[in-house]
């Protein structure tokens, strides 16, 4: 699809390049790579009470700080990487949120060894059809900051000891990871991720 500057779009992305890059390239398109979920999973917790627009310009540096966010390293860190992040400039330096990634990379490693991967977990939460709304217009998604579906997710990682795992949190990290299509009707990628979604291979538990 050649795009232009009118393409429709969903709202949110303004006139940011970046933003714009990430809306069309990433946000609702499914992933199922444990890494890049649990990536998401922290930075959407480090996004509370800040804009999304704000971690994703520091996201490399997010990504440099946390190993890639390879979970099983994160695993390990100790007080001198929470000493060492607290002094990173390039992330949000919230000492609850890093502690809270670091505890939630353990968290991650036990959920591995118990569903067998982070994916195959997360997607059993995926809503029915039936769960959606029938229009996905600015009026019906303003209304929706969480859903039965993101506070089951919710209630299960808090119940296995995660931080920073609200129903609303957990809708977000939903909605970026393409487990749900919030793509506005009129948006241009709606039906690329509708498609993206539909040869989506489930990892299944």
């Amino acid at each position: 699809m050649a795009l232009d500057d009118t393409t429709p779009r969903c709202t949110w992305p303004g006139e940011h390049a970046d933003y714009i890059a990430y809306h069309d390239d990433e946000w609702g398109r499914p992933v199922r790579d444990d890494i890049r979920l649990f990536e998401k999973i922290c930075l959407e917790g480090f996004q509370s009470g800040l804009s999304w627009l704000t971690i994703l310009r520091k996201r490399e540096a997010f990504r440099a700080g946390f190993a890639g966010f390879d979970f099983r390293e994160v695993a390990g860190f100790g007080e001198t990487d929470v000493e060492r992040l607290l002094a990173d400039k390039g992330i949000v330096r919230h000492q609850g949120k890093i502690r809270s990634t670091i505890n939630n990379a353990q968290r991650a490693v036990e959920l591995v060894a118990e569903a067998g991967s982070l994916a195959a977990f997360i997607w059993s939460f995926e809503p029915s059809a039936e769960a959606r709304p029938d229009r996905f217009d600015r009026e019906t998604l303003n209304t929706i900051t969480m859903s039965d579906a993101s506070k089951a997710l919710s209630k299960a990682l808090k119940k296995r000891g995660w931080s920073f795992v609200g129903p609303t949190t957990m809708y977000a990290f939903m909605q970026s990871v393409g487990i749900v299509n919030d793509h506005l009707d009129s948006c241009a990628f709606r039906a690329a991720c509708e498609r993206d979604r539909a040869t989506f291979a489930r990892p299944t538990l």
